[in-house]
């Protein structure tokens, strides 16, 4: 938004529109190092008092900048990646919008900020922080009084965000994006920081801080990074020699550009583009877990940055063909389409589909192979898809590994626990659930043999507590699966805080942990690998509140 634009909204996109503060939270040294990806319903905004860290909105990304705030629209996901575990600190202020009609007020979803939606450069910054501070400590006033001071020193903080809106800064970003948009279509030529910073019009020493700042990264590393994921997509649609692949995204040493992958991606690029050479798609999330175990990357699956996080930050450049994975499936007619139009050898899907649903997904040409999804256990299930794409060998030869690796880290953890006792704590809304699922069933409390706090003939319960009943099961450690929305986090906020809650042997002993959902909830080999893996870390190193 230019600087007449935004004069213009000013002066007649504000006057029928009113702000309301549902909550303001205040992150400091989270010992996690991020903010997990979740779903809001209203808008958020991002005002960062210390340290550095990344914000993903949807797909998007910006770097963290103490001269600048940050809005999400509502329906959205936002997450938190901070590169300094001890030092980031950053206020998150959750507001509705209201806007005027004739006869009264109505909530309105996105279009009245559309234009700040991602990063405002502020100027006189650092009147920020203490604007929140401000609001921060009426809002926990537990009088009304409080909470009305505490609209109104929102309203302060917006104006001062309206006012100071930083348009040098706005310039400064433009000039250094329209270099990073030259750099990501001519990544193939011998590209050089002087030309780069010619683009932008600034000096070449300004310019790589100027970007480094911006994007948090390196303009020359940022091209390796353009280059090497240009590879792989070249890799995946069709077989070309590795000297051509080298040539066309900028290398002239093909041996260069080999020992340059294999220290990135970990194989080299001849075992990449064997892995490739079929055009699988796998259409629920869950059959990626599998396909990994087998060392095959899916041409097309689900991916999104929170419903399947892990495989969205690990594979995003891998999988040429990205479905939509939001809330579980929720656009399947969209993903059939796609996957009608991407030239495929086979789907893999779990057979646990709707009528209509497996009609369309089947009326193509395309041969659909089903892996069971009911009653077959996760190792059952490794080995049908690994027979469906004839890769039955690797399969075994994983869950031998799985085995081997399970046993060394139930022998650690004994060792450590002592017999310990744990439960696994579902937040959801205003309630706390004494939880199990497949994967917590089979893996945690099967495999990995951790004492239950509480003894089911069940392998899955999901049983409502109040924190009278969690005291008499005195679980020497819990492990808390939080739902990341609003609702959610307001109601942990509030639990944490009672003397309840506090009194808890775990709690008093420091043996609580959260945990994400996944890999906790996904249920598939890889999944499962690194279910191990996490539990071990938590129950036995570092135990990040």
């Amino acid at each position: 938004m230019d600087s007449s634009t935004f004069h213009h909204f000013l002066q007649n996109g504000l006057g029928d529109v009113l702000f309301k503060l549902r909550d303001i939270e205040w992150v400091k040294g989270d010992r996690h190092g991020r903010l997990q990806q979740q779903f809001t319903p209203s808008y958020v905004m991002v005002v960062v008092t210390g340290g550095n860290g990344r914000l993903t909105m949807e797909t998007e990304g910006h770097q963290l900048r103490k001269d600048a705030v940050y809005l999400c629209p509502p329906h959205a996901t936002f997450g938190i990646d901070s590169e300094s575990l001890e030092e980031i600190e950053l206020f998150l202020l959750r507001f509705d919008v209201y806007s005027e009609s004739a006869e009264h007020f109505h909530l309105v979803q996105g279009e009245k900020l559309e234009a700040f939606i991602g990063e405002i450069p502020i100027q006189s910054a650092g009147q920020l922080g203490i604007l929140c501070h401000t609001i921060l400590g009426h809002w926990q006033q537990e009088d009304g009084f409080g909470r009305f001071q505490g609209q109104l020193a929102f309203s302060e903080l917006l104006l001062h965000i309206f006012k100071h809106q930083n348009f040098t800064g706005n310039d400064s970003k433009n000039a250094v994006k329209l270099a990073k948009d030259y750099l990501e279509e001519h990544y193939a030529e011998d590209l050089s920081i002087e030309q780069l910073a010619r683009i932008a019009q600034v000096s070449p020493k300004y310019f790589v801080d100027l970007y480094k700042k911006t994007f948090g990264i390196s303009a020359m590393d940022y091209l390796g990074e353009v280059r090497l994921n240009k590879a792989k997509q070249l890799m995946a649609k069709s077989p070309t020699k590795l000297r051509d692949i080298a040539h066309q995204v900028g290398y002239h040493d093909e041996f260069y550009f080999s020992r340059k992958f294999k220290k990135e991606v970990g194989v080299s690029p001849t075992v990449y583009m064997k892995s490739r050479q079929r055009k699988i798609a796998v259409y629920h999330a869950p059959l990626m877990g599998y396909m990994l175990a087998l060392k095959m990357i899916p041409y097309a699956a689900p991916l999104h940055p929170k419903w399947t996080a892990y495989y969205h930050k690990m594979y995003r450049n891998d999988v040429p063909v990205h479905l939509s994975a939001f809330r579980q499936m929720q656009d399947w007619e969209a993903n059939i389409e796609t996957l009608t139009k991407a030239g495929l050898d086979l789907i893999l899907s779990l057979d646990d589909l709707t009528a209509v649903e497996k009609e369309r997904l089947e009326e193509g040409d395309i041969p659909v192979f089903t892996v069971p999804a009911g009653k077959s256990c996760w190792r059952e299930q490794l080995l049908v898809t690994a027979e469906r794409v004839g890769e039955q060998a690797e399969a075994e030869s994983w869950l031998r590994a799985f085995t081997r690796k399970t046993e060394e880290r139930r022998e650690q953890l004994h060792r450590v626990m002592q017999n310990e006792t744990v439960a696994i704590l579902r937040i959801w809304k205003g309630s706390m659930y004494l939880h199990c699922n497949r994967s917590m069933g089979e893996v945690f409390y099967g495999d990995l043999q951790m004492n239950p706090a509480f003894r089911s003939d069940a392998r899955e319960y999901d049983m409502e507590m109040t924190l009278e009943q969690l005291s008499l099961l005195d679980p020497d450690h819990l492990l808390l699966l939080i739902c990341q929305e609003a609702e959610t986090l307001e109601y942990w906020k509030a639990l944490k805080q009672s003397v309840g809650w506090k009194e808890l042997k775990a709690v008093r002993a420091n043996k609580v942990s959260r945990i994400p959902a996944d890999p906790w909830r996904e249920y598939s080999a890889t999944a499962h690998d690194r279910l191990v893996d996490e539990a071990f870390l938590l129950l036995t190193g570092d135990r990040p509140k």
